[in-house]
């Protein structure tokens, strides 16, 4: 057992990654383009939100830390208003699953919903965990990949360094 821990902690710190968390510092890079419909099938492009402060969150019905983090992000985007946007990218379910799933929580009018029928934001972003979280500047530039959930006030937090502390 203790070979098989010590292993596996070897393969992530050779891999540059430690298990759910920030991922490594880097310069910042520009954040993947996507096209992906919406609920209403209206294509949604991440660029359409150039300007703003954007979050990008991989989710699904699966993932238990989802739920209330999902909550969470309803509840930011609400304090924050215009001054930014959430978008919540549902892994691969169906349209059927996703809208129940945000229905039943009360976030479905809350944040931006797309559908991603093949998972290519998350693979895009090299995703590994669940949930996944990136935080997008004004000029297109991911600043913070955030692996695994995350508290209101962390959300808050980053969303206001981004701002300048506004």
């Amino acid at each position: 057992m203790v070979l098989l821990v010590g292993g596996l902690g070897s393969w992530l710190a050779l891999r540059g990654r430690s298990g759910p968390g920030p991922a490594p510092k880097a310069e910042p890079r520009p954040a993947p383009e996507f096209a992906l419909k919406d609920y209403e099938r209206r294509e949604v492009k991440l660029s359409d939100f150039r300007g703003k402060v954007v979050l990008v969150n991989s989710w699904a019905a699966w993932c238990p830390f989802c739920k209330e983090e999902l909550k969470d992000f309803a509840a930011v985007q609400e304090e924050f208003g215009g001054r930014i946007a959430i978008i919540a990218v549902d892994r691969g379910e169906p349209l059927e699953i996703a809208k129940r799933y945000s229905d039943d929580l009360g976030v479905s009018g809350n944040l931006v919903f797309l559908l991603d029928p093949d998972d290519s934001f998350y693979k895009s972003i090299g995703g590994f965990s669940m949930p996944e979280t990136i935080f997008v500047d004004e000029d297109g530039f991911i600043r913070f990949h955030k692996r695994g959930p995350m508290s209101r006030e962390e959300i808050r937090r980053r969303i206001e360094d981004l701002l300048g502390g506004s």
